[in-house]
């Protein structure tokens, strides 16, 4: 069993750079990240994909070891996106004439088209989390693209209702929360990076969708909110448009990014009596922080939230980051959090 997370418990949100002899990292990053599948991208040939991701991922498990991170995710280097590789592996959507959608830029893109009810006939992640759990004896996260997100990121040609399609993502997030603890996950992180995209909305129903799909989860689930990629979207607003909505759902820890965004942290007292998982490392650079330059963004939060709760973390995903630039990151955080212990 893994050991208890110590304070200042660190992790990264989820995904780490992929090699470039797996993936076309110059064309990964001049497309926005695809929500249908983009197989293109891969370099190696079908029949070895498997096997390389797996050498892949055990090189991003050692490299968060070697960091000195506490919780160890598989660094979703098998797949093209955070969503898509959840998204387009349910029944009832069409990949093959695809729909489309404005993303958070206001540009269209292609997106799975929702023909059908919604299902999950099989667990999509599980052997994810099986392959993880038995290369780490560190705490591990798993991630999953949100429901209320994959709502916003398909094109509705069953339901007839924006609200019914997010509750049928739900239902098939539910199921597949409670598949990877039992496939050996010790948290599950949900990403529902729309809700602040797409605030009007997600004001209805929103924190209901995230609900719906986290009530009664075997153990504890972190949800992502964010600005999105620092290499997509480089405008951050001064706070969140969608924050104390969380307040009331079962999710344990939100994660938030403040480096980037200088994000005040008096906004987070909505969510006093939850987990916190601070953003503190700046993804829009791929210069390191100094361990020290870390844990004063970490400082400044300490009034704001339970502290015995906070968790630190990068703003977003490291997918886009140089592998060096990574690297270094992460063991920025690990020494900021070994300081911050320390002034306890």
């Amino acid at each position: 069993m893994p050991a208890p997370l110590p304070p200042f418990a660190t992790s990264i949100v989820g995904s780490l750079p992929q090699p470039g002899w797996l993936i076309d990292r110059d064309r990964l990053a001049h497309q926005f990240p695809p929500r249908v599948r983009a197989r293109e991208l891969w370099r190696v040939a079908p029949e070895l994909l498997a096997e390389a991701q797996d050498d892949a991922t055990r090189l991003a498990i050692r490299s968060q070891e070697h960091a000195g991170l506490d919780i160890v995710t598989d660094g979703e280097i098998r797949r093209e996106s955070y969503s898509n590789h959840f998204a387009t592996a349910l029944t009832g959507v069409d990949v093959d004439d695809p729909g489309t959608v404005l993303n958070r830029s206001g540009k269209p893109i292609p997106v799975p088209r929702v023909r059908g009810a919604i299902s999950r006939p099989t667990p999509i992640q599980a052997d994810d989390v099986r392959f993880l759990r038995a290369h780490t004896d560190r705490i591990v996260k798993i991630t999953v693209p949100g429901p209320f997100t994959m709502a916003q990121q398909a094109q509705d040609d069953h339901y007839g209702d924006d609200r019914a399609l997010a509750l049928a993502y739900a239902d098939v997030v539910r199921a597949e929360i409670a598949d990877l603890f039992t496939a050996g996950a010790d948290i599950v992180q949900i990403d529902e990076p729309w809700l602040q995209a797409r605030p009007d909305v997600a004001r209805k129903y929103g924190a209901e969708a995230v609900t719906r799909a986290v009530e009664g989860a075997p153990g504890p689930v972190h949800l992502h909110l964010c600005f999105g990629y620092a290499a997509m979207v480089s405008e951050r607003p001064e706070g969140y448009s969608f924050l104390p909505e969380l307040a009331d759902t079962p999710v344990d820890t939100v994660a938030v990014e403040t480096a980037q965004s200088h994000l005040d942290p008096a906004t987070l007292r909505p969510l006093r009596g939850k987990g916190i998982a601070l953003g503190v490392l700046d993804l829009s650079t791929p210069e390191v922080e100094s361990p020290e330059v870390v844990a004063d963004r970490v400082r400044r939060a300490l009034d704001d939230v339970d502290v015995d709760r906070l968790v630190l973390t990068s703003d977003c995903g490291l997918k886009y980051l140089p592998q060096e630039s990574a690297a270094g990151k992460m063991r920025s955080l690990a020494l900021a959090a070994e300081q911050l212990r320390a002034e306890l």
